[in-house]
C-alpha cells in the first residue's frame, strides 16, 4: 500500500526533527477532536487541532486542545493584527500543502507561524493530525513546541 505523499512529508518532517511517534493510519476518518479521541480511547483535551487562521493575510497554526476554542480576538491582540479568522479551504490547502481535517503541525510547504495552547501540557501524550483526516501521531506539548518552533500561548 502507498503512503500518501502529505502523510510522508510529515513523517520526513517528524523524523527530521527526531520525533518520537510515529504517525498511524487510521481505519476511518476523525474530522473532530471529539472522533479522534473516541477512535484513540482518550480524552478530547488531549487531541492537539490544527487550526489555520488568515492573520491579516497571513497563515497562523494554532495547535489548541480539542477541549477549547479559540478566541480569536485575544490572539489577535496578542499577535498584533487587526483580525484573526478561520481560513477558507483553499487558504489551508495553499498555506499547508494539507486539506481541513487533517492538517499536520508540520509537513507543510515553508515555516508556518505556530502558537501551542498552554492546556496540552497537562497530558504526558497528545495527539496530532498526519497529514490527511485518517491520520494521527502520538507526541507531547514539549516537542510539538520544538518541532513546530511554536509559542505558548492561552487561547481562550
Amino acid at each position: 500500500m502507498s503512503i500518501h505523499p502529505n502523510v510522508q512529508r510529515v513523517a520526513d518532517d517528524l523524523a527530521a526533527a527526531g520525533a518520537a511517534g510515529e504517525i498511524r493510519i487510521l481505519d476511518e476518518a476523525t474530522p473532530t477532536a471529539a472522533a479522534a479521541a473516541e477512535y484513540l480511547g482518550c480524552e478530547v483535551g488531549a487531541i492537539a487541532n490544527s487550526l489555520i487562521f488568515d492573520g491579516d493575510g497571513a497563515p497562523v497554526l494554532i495547535l489548541t486542545s480539542g477541549a477549547h476554542r479559540v478566541t480569536t480576538a485575544k490572539i489577535a491582540a496578542e499577535l498584533g493584527i487587526s483580525k484573526l479568522r478561520r481560513a477558507t479551504p483553499e487558504f489551508v490547502r495553499t498555506h499547508t500543502g494539507q486539506a481541513i481535517g487533517g492538517v499536520a503541525p508540520v509537513g507543510h510547504p515553508e515555516r508556518v507561524r505556530t502558537l501551542v495552547d498552554i492546556t496540552l501540557d497537562q497530558y504526558d501524550e497528545v495527539w496530532a493530525a498526519g497529514g490527511v483526516p485518517h491520520s494521527v501521531f502520538p507526541t507531547t506539548y514539549a516537542e510539538l513546541l520544538r518541532i513546530t518552533a511554536g509559542t505558548p500561548v492561552t487561547v481562550n
